[in-house]
């Protein structure tokens, strides 16, 4: 099984997650249970078209529906190698009644019915290339084929070819329920899915909608805004946490000891590194930091605090010196006074 089918090699990818959401939108669509049969096409190769029907198709057969993906690619088809079958016989081998290795070809079609490694599915292959592709697909053969693949399976995906290079996928459009149309971001043009849309319904063709493929995503983004992604990829700032943290703690402390009129005290600082520093004065808290701390009246801190060194000398300590001097000092005046 190529790593190609994510959906059933990771099924809690970001990218699963939204082959199931593309499965669910197309279930609610199917309100009266007529929708069965669902074509795949693109405006031109490369956009992704095999890719999104082979994925869709695992994401039906996870929800317990028996699902059948049709290679109707029969000039370029590469389904077989997405789910490692043979690629033939197959889809041009049962409507020509030619098989181009052994003659005759087998006219039952559970000859050319192959099981996958995952559970409800099945594949049928493109088989060797025709020289009318277009014709097969147009033919009563055709029309019989799908009337017995709605009896045996639930949901009918055919993987067909590029919309603007062939006719062959408009050819299905007319027979199947409903048609996707997968596009590239930044590669397909406005002016070839409009032409493609047109088309499909000119012949009556339904659509079911427009799958975009290959679109950019920062990886940190999407990770943070789905809940199955890994936090791995989030990075954090230890120092910048530590100094709001410290601000605010500092903060809280200052704003108690103004309110009850206590003089502040120097402690031991809590991030004990000279580069994680952090300094509170009035004229240097950012916006950023008042927007954090919830501040109303970031003014009301008049006191320039500081968190320096642990062995600081406490200022209830110095006031007591200072007040020792000056006692001194009155003393030795009073002396030379008298």
């Amino acid at each position: 099984m190529k790593k190609e089918l994510v959906t059933d090699q990771d099924p809690k990818s970001p990218i699963s997650e939204v082959f199931r959401t593309l499965r669910t939108n197309i279930q609610f669509m199917n309100t009266k249970g007529k929708l069965k049969s669902i074509l795949v096409t693109s405006t031109l190769p490369g956009e992704g078209k095999s890719w999104t029907a082979s994925n869709l198709a695992v994401t039906f057969a996870q929800a317990g529906k028996k699902v059948i993906i049709i290679d109707a690619d029969m000039r370029k088809g590469r389904v077989y190698s997405i789910f490692d079958v043979s690629p033939r016989p197959g889809l041009s081998n049962y409507l020509s009644g030619v098989d181009w290795d052994e003659g005759e070809a087998s006219s039952n079609i559970a000859d050319y019915i192959q099981e996958t490694d995952i559970e409800n599915l099945y594949v049928l292959a493109a088989g060797n290339v025709p020289p009318n592709p277009s014709e097969l697909l147009i033919s009563d053969q055709m029309t019989e084929l799908m009337e017995k693949l709605k009896e045996i399976f639930d949901i009918i995906i055919f993987d067909g070819t590029p919309s603007q290079l062939v006719t062959d996928s408009l050819i299905l459009a007319r027979i199947v329920d409903s048609t996707v149309i997968v596009t590239a971001s930044k590669e397909t043009k406005k002016e070839d899915l409009k032409r493609v849309i047109k088309n499909i319904k000119n012949v009556g063709g339904k659509i079911a909608g427009i799958v975009v493929n290959k679109i950019e995503i920062d990886a940190k983004k999407y990770e943070q805004s789905y809940y199955y992604g890994s936090t791995s990829l989030a990075e954090t700032k230890p120092k910048s946490r530590a100094a709001k943290k410290a601000s605010k703690e500092m903060y809280d402390r200052a704003s108690s000891m103004i309110e009850n009129k206590e003089e502040p005290v120097i402690e031991e600082n809590p991030i004990n590194n000279e580069e994680n520093e952090v300094e509170i004065q009035e004229n240097n808290i950012t916006l950023e930091e008042k927007e954090e701390m919830n501040l109303d009246n970031i003014e009301t801190l008049e006191s320039n605090l500081k968190i320096e060194n642990a062995e600081q000398v406490p200022l209830d300590k110095t006031a007591e010196i200072l007040t020792k001097m000056g006692q001194y000092l009155d003393e030795e005046k009073k002396k030379l006074n008298d």
